[in-house]
């Protein structure tokens, strides 16, 4: 699977080991930056994954910034795009899971690498169920989506 990962200044300490930890995992990884530490603003760089997103069928992206708030506000603007922070093990797989979420955010100032490698590779692991009830769900947040 195609993992499209960004970070702004906050997160670029976090992502460069993400990228090795995800490939590790048999995933293709394009990084869209930041590439150093110089201060970016989140917005530019969620609106860059988001974009490269809409155009990849079955991909997934990764968010990295100071706390993961402020990129799934921004990617939540998208359409198409249902982000959601993830800090512990159980939201990263059932965000997949029950709300088809394709954007996972994290805080590089609130989780560590040991643990961020955890939410990543429960994000990446989890499915979308083929429970109605969670198939319902989502089609009404689709719907919800297209009403913008």
């Amino acid at each position: 699977m195609l993992i499209i990962v960004g970070s702004d200044h906050a997160g670029f300490p976090l992502k460069a080991p993400l990228v090795d930890y995800i490939k590790s995992l048999g995933h293709e990884v394009e990084d869209i930056g930041s590439f150093d530490e110089q201060p970016v603003d989140f917005p530019d760089i969620t609106r860059q994954l988001t974009s490269r997103l809409q155009h990849e069928q079955g991909g997934r992206g990764l968010l990295v910034c100071g706390t993961g708030v402020g990129a799934s506000i921004a990617a939540n603007k998208v359409r198409g795009i249902r982000a959601a922070v993830c800090h512990d093990i159980h939201s990263a797989h059932q965000s997949v899971e029950h709300d088809n979420v394709n954007v996972m955010c994290i805080g590089a100032q609130i989780v560590g690498l040991w643990l961020a490698k955890d939410l990543v590779s429960a994000f990446l692991k989890a499915d979308f169920s083929t429970d109605e009830e969670f198939r319902r769900r989502v089609a009404k947040l689709a719907e919800m989506d297209a009403e913008r």
